[in-house]
This record gives structure tokens, C-alpha cells and sequence, in this order.
């Protein structure tokens, strides 16, 4: 059966930007949540010394938890190559960083969708960068996870891989038992294509899950579809929300993995709209788990 985690989506900027949420406070405050894991990012603030790392990893762990996953965003499409080496120096440091906290899956990403970068160059870099990281990840026994993304928070432009075909081309292109999928299905939203088609996809491939929902604050998918091709930044048309309420078909989604025998993480981005929303989201999750995998 699945185990679930839970992702400061809410509480980016405070434990990323300035500083106002100590890491040690948001594993605190996810105390009262019903999760068995915290996922972390490679840019909190207070991960910033290694020698912490061991720190972090205790406490959560004397909470009976553990670190399973951590949200990195190596940027690999970039043009210049002494660029996306240092994104992959950058990677394999996430990698050791993942390790030491106790986690098993560390994320990549396929990098920004520049506008001087074709389809072609894109993939090539994304996929040697990819694979020049996953050595280092299986030396250290963590798989390498590539999210369908739709913008990393601090980004300008949308993920390279952003649309299906892209993203499902890339994934074809890199065959490792230390890499796979980290399945995202409001993210496919974002992208104003059928989570359910992505998933069928690639479901043999997915080994992790970002857990969230959306909502249309006005218009239709369609006129989201129009304005997504071209966008910078986040959608305007789309709102974060409470899971279980939004566009999302969870029994739909979990029946698919189910049916591939998945039993991995689920991590839920949730709480903008305060904690108590991911403590709702939270016990939606733990009972549609219980429903379907049961």
C-alpha cells in the first residue's frame, strides 16, 4: 500500500526566501498530520550546511517519519554547456544530500522551455544531463525521479518538458532501473492536457506521486489550453485548492496505479489556503488509499 508524505508547497518562500519558517518549525507543525514521511527541497534555507543534514534527518525521524523524497530543480536545457555541467554538479550534490537525510528518491527535472532552445537540442540536453546523474544516484541506492513539471517557483519560463508528448518522448529516451517517474496530475491540468491520458503513459514507469488539486477560477480548459502554449509564470486561470474538491479524479488515478501494483510515496502540495486545509487533504488521501488499495 502507498505511503504519504507531505510537501511545504504553502510555505515556499518563509523556509526558502526569507527566512521566516525555520526548517525544525514546519516539522513541527506537520506533527498532527496523518503522514508517514516528510518530502523536502533541496533549497530550504536551513539545508544550506551539510552538517545539519544528520540533524534534520533525527528529528523527523524521532517523530516516528522519515525524509523519502526530495524536490530538486536542476535546470538542464540551457544552451551553454559549462551551464548544464554545473547543473549537474549541482544534481549529484542533491544527490548526496538526499542520501544523508535517509530519502530514496530524489527529483530531476528536464529544465526551462527557453525560447532559443528547439525540441531537438532540448531533449538531447536534458537527457545527457539526466543520465550523467544517475550513476551517482545508484551508487548511493536513490532513484532518480523526472516530474511532469509545469514551473519550478523561482523560474521564468515553464518546464521544457511541460506538455505530454515532450515529457513522455524524454522518459522513452532514458531506460535505468535508477530513474523514473514522479507522476503529477495537476500538472498535466496546468498544461491544459488529460492527467488520466498521461497517466496511461506512463504508469509503468511511475514510482512516485505529487498529490494535489486545481481549480478553475474562470473560463474553460480550453481557453486554457490557448493561453498555455505561450505562458511565463504561472496560470492565472488555475488555483491551488483542497484535494478531493478540484478537477482531479483520485479514484480514477489510484485505480490506474493499483492496477500496476504501485506502492510507493504519494507526497501532497497542499495548504495554501492554510494548514487546515492539509489536514482536510490529508484525511481525503489516507481514506481514498485505504478505499482503493484495501
Amino acid at each position: 500500500m502507498p505511503k504519504l508524505a507531505a510537501f511545504p508547497k504553502a510555505w515556499m518562500d518563509p523556509l526558502c526566501i526569507d527566512g521566516s519558517m525555520t526548517l525544525n518549525e514546519w516539522v513541527d507543525l506537520s506533527g498532527s498530520l496523518a503522514v508517514d514521511g516528510l518530502e523536502f527541497y533541496s533549497d530550504f534555507l536551513d539545508l544550506k550546511d551539510p552538517s545539519k543534514w544528520e540533524e534534520y534527518r533525527r528529528r523527523v525521524e524521532d517523530q516516528g517519519r522519515s525524509i523519502p523524497m526530495l524536490c530538486c530543480s536542476p535546470d538542464f536545457t540551457h544552451p551553454d554547456p559549462s551551464f548544464r555541467q554545473a547543473q549537474v554538479d549541482k544534481e549529484k550534490a542533491w544527490i548526496d544530500m538526499c542520501a544523508e537525510l535517509g530519502g530514496s528518491y530524489c527529483r530531476v527535472l528536464s529544465g526551462q522551455r527557453r525560447p532559443e532552445v528547439s525540441l531537438a537540442d532540448g531533449l538531447t540536453f536534458a537527457t545527457e544531463c539526466v543520465e550523467a546523474c544517475i550513476p551517482h544516484a545508484v551508487e548511493r541506492g536513490i532513484t532518480l525521479v523526472i516530474e511532469n513539471h509545469y514551473k519550478d517557483n523561482y523560474w521564468t519560463y515553464p518546464e521544457f518538458a511541460q506538455k505530454m508528448d515532450v515529457f513522455c518522448e524524454l522518459v522513452g529516451r532514458i531506460e535505468s532501473p535508477g530513474f523514473g517517474v514522479n507522476y503529477d496530475p495537476s500538472n498535466t491540468i496546468l498544461a491544459g492536457e488529460d492527467p488520466l491520458e498521461l497517466l496511461d503513459r506512463v504508469k509503468e514507469r511511475v514510482v512516485t506521486m505529487h498529490a494535489s488539486d486545481r481549480f478553475l477560477l474562470e473560463g474553460t480548459l480550453e481557453d486554457l489550453r490557448q493561453e498555455e502554449d505561450d505562458s511565463v509564470g504561472y496560470a492565472q486561470r488555475l488555483s491551488h485548492g483542497e484535494i478531493g474538491k478540484g478537477l482531479n479524479d483520485y479514484d480514477a488515478i489510484f485505480g490506474a496505479l493499483k492496477g500496476e501494483s504501485f506502492d510507493g510515496w504519494i507526497s501532497i502540495e497542499d495548504g495554501v489556503d492554510g494548514f487546515e486545509q492539509m489536514q482536510r487533504s490529508v484525511a481525503f488521501l489516507n481514506e481514498k488509499i485505504e478505499q482503493v488499495w484495501d
